[in-house]
């Protein structure tokens, strides 16, 4: 982030959700003191990755007041020179509210290359401009009229340690009418170690986008009528018609494990229903 490349002024807030440990506060708190990057670190005390990011935000609003954009990376991403701008100007040339750009995996295993196009890694999008929905915070600006409007907690925390809160505020966000947009340019690189192109870790990712999907359309429906049997339906067609999905998909890429995408998706939505979850960041080390 230091060697950002932009005429803009930025401050940093680096968020550590390890309130006993400390690790990552430690590394980063000597930059900081030093005078080498603007912010601050702070503590989130309260475990999970809502809880982190709506303590990062509300801190971001409380102590620069007039920022205009808030722009967010993991800590396991590293943001091209030109990411900040590049973000800033989409924003602003799109009139977006909220902007998206591409993880683009970095894996541990030069041999594991081939996995980059697997759905669990691949972007949503390939071309800059407006788009219908976004589902990831990992590489994202989002306006701080946003933040104001959509109001803390931002963040629902019963995705605390699933993961998809991300997802939900942005579905959200986008109901409430805020203009959503893609910035293919804006890369950050994302490390991605041996464990994630496992079979039972891209099975269970699967199953949780399945199980999110469920829970976010579920909150989108609420209060209209038979919103929890409209989704179950759609879930029960979204399994039915997956296999056919999953051959389409194998005869285009030529990978089983890509075919089997759709197929565990569907089957996350349904077992969404009776009340299974993969709580992946309760034990992150396990992912």
């Amino acid at each position: 982030l230091k060697a950002q490349q932009t005429g803009r002024r930025f401050a940093i807030i680096v968020i550590e959700n390890e309130a006993e440990a400390r690790a990552g506060a430690r590394a980063a708190l000597p930059l900081f003191e030093r005078g080498a990057i603007s912010g601050m670190v702070i503590i989130a005390h309260e475990r999970g990755n809502c809880s982190a990011y709506n303590a990062g935000w509300q801190t971001a609003i409380l102590h620069f007041p007039n920022f205009r954009h808030l722009l967010v990376i993991d800590d396991d991403e590293i943001a091209d020179p030109q990411w900040l701008e590049r973000m800033c100007k989409a924003a602003e040339t799109f009139s977006a509210d909220i902007v998206g750009g591409p993880q683009r995996p970095v894996f541990a295993d030069a041999a594991h290359a081939r996995w980059a196009e697997h759905p669990v890694f691949a972007p949503p999008y390939r071309e800059t401009g407006r788009v219908p929905a976004l589902y990831s915070s990992g590489n994202l600006l989002v306006g701080r009229y946003v933040l104001t409007a959509m109001g803390p907690p931002f963040l629902d925390l019963k995705f605390n340690f699933i993961g998809g809160g991300d997802s939900d505020f942005l579905s959200r966000a986008a109901q409430k009418g805020f203009v959503l947009g893609w910035c293919a340019e804006a890369q950050v690189r994302e490390s991605v170690p041996a464990r994630r192109v496992e079979a039972d870790w891209i099975r269970a990712r699967s199953l949780r986008n399945g199980v999110i999907s469920t829970l976010v359309e579920k909150k989108k429906r609420a209060g209209t009528p038979f919103a929890g049997t409209k989704v179950f339906l759609k879930s029960l067609a979204l399994l039915a018609a997956s296999p056919f999905r999953g051959a389409a998909r194998l005869m285009r890429t030529g990978s089983s494990a890509a075919a089997l995408y759709p197929i565990h998706v569907a089957l996350g939505r349904v077992l969404a229903e009776f009340g299974y979850a993969n709580e992946q960041y309760r034990q992150p080390e396990k992912n």
